[in-house]
């Protein structure tokens, strides 16, 4: 049988090679350590866990909930916006909770697209930035991830070339995978192009609390304007370590929010209540938690920075976000990401996320994740040493299975 139409769209997803070798050497007892997948590993705040603890079980509680999110949630949301980034929300009409911000993305790309739309999304990017829109039937135009003149040079052809002309432009900074952090000048650029020629602004600020140079990541929507075209997504994911509990929130353009509230209606009730009413003590709490989180994540950091420089493998320290976005070393490119990503899995005991899985501008990287804790990045540091002892032997053996077949 014919594989079916949206199954079509999809090439096979590469992380999840990596995956199958990962969990094959472990169960022949090897001690993987995982630097692939960008899952927390701390837990979430007690204060948190405490709050749901005490929800479970209430009057009501355990019934469906609301598809756009309880209205505690929504204005605690709408007030994390105006402290954060002196932006004004309005939680009936400009929040909405989502599932975590990717199925977020995924929904409003079911909402906003038709057959054929094109949307112009960053190469390399989070799949979901691109594959949400191939899902839904549109069609994908890439620009550079560089949040420089390059992208807006790439975005005026990508406008003046496409046909139709695209309906939006999809952002991410900090960057997953690359890291890199937007300026507001830069939002404010974007948002007056998104004006001029009449598109969406879709941008992903999931990682706006995890940085590590005391300068704030900003939103968009701080740009003059911003409001009149853009939706924003967010996670409870890396900022609480709430990743599991899948809690996120779109904000911004009313016309986007309603579409996206629509399709949600039809998709879901919402999160279990106990989650809600915990996000929103989350949103409403201390932040004692998400400075000991950047520290955290800033120490180890600077630690892969160390220990894999000494292993002979330069990382460029990331400013933001919890994945450092590296160069396969030159001895290696040749491989492509994938086969480099299961190397260091056979030879030096390692996951990574190969570059390639993010968009073919991507396969000369890999991405590290800062989620295991500092003598497991040593660890990691050593095995990769290992190998990049060994490398010439294995590189010739790998030449030779080759030409073999």
């Amino acid at each position: 049988m014919n594989e079916f139409h949206r199954v079509r769209r999809l090439p096979p997803y590469v992380f999840e090679q990596v995956n199958r070798l990962k969990a094959k050497a472990r169960a022949a007892g090897a001690d993987i350590v995982d630097l692939g997948m960008g899952n927390p590993d701390l837990p979430a705040p007690r204060h948190v866990i405490e709050k749901m603890m005490e929800t479970v079980g209430k009057p009501r509680t355990d019934r469906y909930s609301a598809s756009k999110g309880i209205p505690g949630l929504r204005r605690a949301q709408a007030n994390y916006y105006a402290r954060r980034f002196g932006v004004k929300l309005n939680p009936d009409t400009q929040v909405v909770a989502t599932l975590g911000s990717k199925e977020g993305f995924a929904n409003m790309a079911q909402a906003i697209t038709g057959p054929g739309d094109v949307v112009i999304v960053p190469n390399p990017s989070y799949p979901i930035h691109a594959f949400g829109f191939l899902m839904a039937g549109g069609v994908i135009r890439s620009v550079p991830a560089e949040p420089n003149a390059q992208f807006f040079h790439a975005l005026e052809r990508a406008v003046l070339h496409s046909i139709p002309k695209p309906i939006a432009v999809v952002v991410c900074y900090p960057s997953n995978p690359t890291a890199q952090v937007a300026s507001l000048d830069f939002y404010k650029d974007l948002v007056a192009f998104a004006k001029k020629h009449e598109i969406f602004i879709l941008s992903d600020l999931a990682y706006s609390e995890v940085y590590f140079d005391g300068n704030p990541p900003p939103s968009v929507l701080q740009a003059p304007g911003a409001m009149d075209v853009t939706a924003e997504f967010t996670s409870m994911s890396k900022t609480f370590s709430m990743a599991g509990w899948r809690m996120g929130f779109a904000v911004g353009n009313e016309r986007l929010l309603a579409a996206l509230t629509r399709v949600k209606s039809y998709l879901d009730y919402g999160a279990f209540t106990p989650i809600q009413v915990a996000a929103t003590a989350a949103l409403n709490g201390p932040e004692d938690c998400i400075n000991e989180m950047r520290s955290i994540y800033k120490t180890r950091r600077d630690v892969m920075v160390e220990s894999f420089a000494q292993a002979g493998w330069v990382i460029p320290a990331p400013v933001a976000s919890m994945f450092a976005w590296v160069p396969i070393p030159e001895k290696f490119r040749h491989l492509g990401s994938l086969e480099f990503s299961k190397l260091l899995i056979e030879k030096a005991d390692v996951a990574v996320a190969p570059g390639i899985g993010f968009g073919e501008h991507g396969d000369d990287f890999v991405r590290l994740a800062l989620v295991e804790n500092e003598q497991r990045i040593r660890q990691a540091a050593r095995g990769i040493r290992r190998f990049f002892d060994n490398a010439d032997g294995q590189l010739h053996n790998i030449v030779q299975l080759k030409a073999k077949g």
